[in-house]
């Protein structure tokens, strides 16, 4: 099983980052299974980072609070894709972040401690995380205009799009969060928006 799964992770890397045999091998070595329970909270926000997640199966959110205990989910993670609080994990810093499992999850994680060592050592791999994190960039500047320049519409549009199985995978009420709209106002897009 775990054998299967850095194969996974191996032909993930591979297609989307064109990393040599040798500096694959050496990115692989870091990870080790990992299964997470529906609701289980990866990342407190106040404590570090510890880990870069690779998602083999589940669905996963950031999300913050404000002091009244108000939530807003800010990223959601699924297969097949790295997880984490990307800030936190970069920086060093304590997460301002929560970083939750939806359903149960399975997934490989390495100790972030050793992926910047091996980035230290290793001039692909080193490439391989900024371009990484470079994309990760673009897609929050991106969902940053369609929060304040879209409609309601236009950002349920705009979500199934890009996700269209999102919707069979992540509780409505979180979707409304993530869309920056009133849950009441998500049901009606979902009764009157042709899918």
């Amino acid at each position: 099983m775990q054998e299967d799964s850095l194969q996974q992770l191996a032909q993930f890397v591979k297609k989307y980052f064109a990393l040599s045999d040798k500096s694959t091998e050496e990115f692989i070595v870091l990870w080790s299974p990992f299964n997470a329970l529906r609701k289980e909270v990866l990342t407190e926000a106040g404590a570090p980072e510890k880990y870069l997640y690779f998602i083999l199966d589940g669905v996963q959110r950031v999300y913050a609070l404000n002091q009244d205990g108000k939530e807003a989910t800010l990223v959601f993670t699924y297969a097949p894709s790295f997880g984490g609080v990307l800030d936190a994990m970069m920086t060093s810093r304590k997460s301002k972040y929560y970083y939750e499992t939806l359903t149960p999850s399975s997934f490989l994680r390495a100790p972030i401690s050793e992926v910047k060592k091996l980035m230290l050592e290793n001039a692909e791999v080193a490439q391989m995380i900024n371009v990484g994190v470079s994309q990760a960039l673009g897609g929050l500047l991106e969902r940053l205009v369609e929060l304040q320049l879209m409609s309601s519409e236009e950002k349920f549009r705009s979500l199934l799009k890009r996700s269209p199985h999102i919707l069979t995978l992540v509780p409505h009420k979180y979707l409304a969060s993530y869309l920056g709209i009133d849950a009441t106002n998500f049901s009606k897009l979902m009764n009157s928006v042709k899918i």
